[in-house]
């Protein structure tokens, strides 16, 4: 059950810093933030609890984390020239 929310917070983060991307505002920027942290928070929680292996996970969560970082720094620079 876990593993669905994590993949679901996940998408939903890409999908969010995708929009915040495309239509900057402060509030979508800090939700897709927000999202980020609760894939990384429950992703933390599957690697503790399932012993899953580190390496893997670690390069599929560095990959995530990269996109995700790209589309919310983007965000924010799209919006800091707007204003």
């Amino acid at each position: 059950m876990i593993i669905l929310l994590h993949v679901c917070i996940a998408l939903l983060s890409i999908v969010s810093a995708s929009w915040a991307f495309i239509r900057p505002s402060r509030r979508r920027i800090y939700l897709s933030c927000g999202l980020v942290v609760g894939t990384l928070l429950s992703g933390t929680y599957l690697v503790l609890s399932l012993h899953s292996p580190l390496m893997q996970t670690c390069e599929t969560g560095l990959t995530y984390l990269a996109i995700a970082s790209f589309g919310i720094a983007g965000a924010w620079y799209r919006l800091a020239r707007r204003v």
